[in-house]
Order: C-alpha cells, then structure tokens, then sequence
C-alpha cells in the first residue's frame, strides 16, 4: 500500500489554466533599431530585468540587463539592440497548460517567458513565476466562493434518485492532434462533478488524472473516449483509444520517460509525467496496451473518507 499526500487546491488550478490566463497583455517591447543606450531608463524605471525585441508584431529576439552591462562595460552603447540580442529565445504558447509553463520555468532556470498566440505567432503577452503566484492566488479565491456558494453534499444528490443501484455515466470524444482544445474535457467533467456536490478534494484528484490522460490522447493519438462512472462510492474514468500503443508499459511508468516526438515537445506536451501523475491520482489505476492495437486505461478514486489514496496496482 502506497499512501500519498492530497492533491492540493494550487496542483489542481495549475493543471486547469492555461498560459494567457495567467500573463500580463501589456508588453513592454523594443526594436531591433533601438540603441542599447534606449535601455538604460526603461529596465531602470520599469524594474525589469529583459525586454522582448519585436519587429512587424512577431518576436525577434531578447535583449537583457547581462547584455545592457556587457555592451557598456565595452563601451558600445551606441550598437543598435539587433547586434545584441538573443535570437534563439524560449516561448509559451498562450493556450499551453500552465503546468508546462511552471515545469518549463523550473526546467530552464528563466525568470520569465515572452507568450506567442500559436496561430499568429504575434507576440501576445509575457509571463513570470511572480505572475503564475498572482494568478493563482486570485483564481483560488474566486473558486472560493464559488464553492461555498453551491456546496452541495454529494451523498444527498445520490439520495434524491431513488433506485436500488446508481451509476451516473458521462462520455466524452477527444479529438487527436487538436491542440486548441486540449484540456476541454477534463474541464468539463471537472464542473459536472463540482455541480453534484463532490468533494473539491476527489474532484483534483480526478481532474489531473483525466488531463493527463486526455493529452496522451491528444498527443499520440487519432482520437479516444473518456468515460466518467459516478456512483455513491467511487469515480471510475475508463480512457480507450485506438492508437499506437505503448511499446514497455513498465518503462512509460518512470518519471521523465517519454516517446514523444519533438514537435510534439516544441507545442509544450510530452514531458513524460502523465502516467505517474495518474497514479498519483488514483486509488487504482490499470493499464493494458498492445502496439498497433490502442490502450485502455481505469483510473478509479474512491467517494468514502477512508479512501487509502494511491492505494491501486498497474499491470
């Protein structure tokens, strides 16, 4: 037996939002024919330690205060920024999962992340580990009232229906390859079960697991269903699709392990965390694959107070 700590109200908000929720919109930009000199006053005045450096709307480059200091230790300030900046510069997508942002951020070691909108590839925003706190410090008070709001026990809507079993069935279709609605279902299964009464508690648990297992689906898959059973004792999620299969079962189980593709790692997935974020999740979780054949997965969290959380087997 396996005993893990709770899903935590943050956990699950970082798995709900995505990126342009979080970033600041209004950008404080240069050209690439600005002077280094034009840098003094504004990373002085605006406390800010890097500037993007647009051209035609689009993103060319990063010009920092290492780079400011450089050029005026060498006396150069008279360079324009285009000699100076970094042209090979990491992004965000404003719809990525923000989860990706803040492994990103911890991966790489940046304070901040210039956000490009994915279809334009125009420069819309730009985000920080201070914006990310911000954030998610206003979104868990609105979810706060909002759940004190409709708090509602779930053991009461269960005895409202009167019938000798009761299981309540929600299916979902998830389209692969489609990025722009990624996250679509757990979200909305997430709000069904906060409408029931669930404990916010399960509902974090079940909203990570079902995301995690909704972009593997979308990551490497044409399509796949999801299919949440709701009954008084447990959530059951049964994840199916028919697509490549998972070759080592056990070695997709690691941390860090994954076979995706570099385009898709370069759209912000693939980071070889969603299986063991799923069985973190689950009170049990079951896995079979055949390569070629597709994968069926049964993620189950208990509804009872004496749920032994993590408690659960993978074959």
């Amino acid at each position: 037996m396996i005993v893990k700590k709770d899903i935590t109200k943050v956990q699950e908000l970082v798995y709900e939002m995505n990126v342009g929720q979080i970033m600041v919109k209004d950008v404080i930009t240069v050209s690439p024919e600005n002077l280094m000199s034009d840098l003094r006053d504004l990373l002085r005045d605006k406390r800010i330690s890097g500037v993007p450096v647009v051209e035609n709307n689009r993103l060319v480059g990063m010009v920092s205060i290492e780079d400011f200091i450089k050029c005026l230790a060498e006396g150069k300030m008279n360079s324009p920024i285009r000699d100076r900046m970094s042209c090979n510069v990491d992004t965000l997508y404003d719809n990525e999962p923000l989860v990706q942002a803040v492994e990103k951020l911890d991966r790489l070691g940046y304070g901040r992340f210039p956000v490009i909108d994915r279809e334009s590839s125009e420069l819309v925003g730009i985000i920080t580990k201070g914006d990310i706190i911000q954030g998610l410090l206003r979104k868990i008070e609105i979810d706060y009232h909002e759940e004190e709001i409709h708090r509602y026990r779930a053991s009461h809507f269960f005895e409202d229906i009167v019938a000798d079993k009761t299981t309540l069935i929600f299916q979902y279709s998830v389209i692969g390859k489609d990025f722009n609605r990624a996250g679509e279902t757990s979200s909305g299964l997430k709000k069904t079960l906060r409408r029931m009464g669930i404990s916010p508690k399960v509902i974090r648990r079940v909203a990570i697991a079902t995301y995690e297992a909704e972009m593997n689906i979308v990551a490497f898959t044409e399509k796949g269903e999801i299919t949440a059973k709701v009954t008084p004792q447990e959530i059951r999620i049964e994840v199916v699709d028919t697509g490549p299969g998972i070759p080592d079962v056990k070695k997709a189980m690691e941390p860090g392990f994954s076979t995706a593709p570099d385009w898709i790692r370069e759209l912000g997935f693939g980071a070889g965390m969603g299986l063991p974020n799923i069985q973190k999740c689950a009170d049990v979780m079951n896995l079979e694959s055949a390569v070629d054949k597709g994968t069926r997965l049964e993620i189950t969290v208990n509804l009872n107070k004496k749920s032994n959380h993590g408690s659960g087997n993978d074959n």
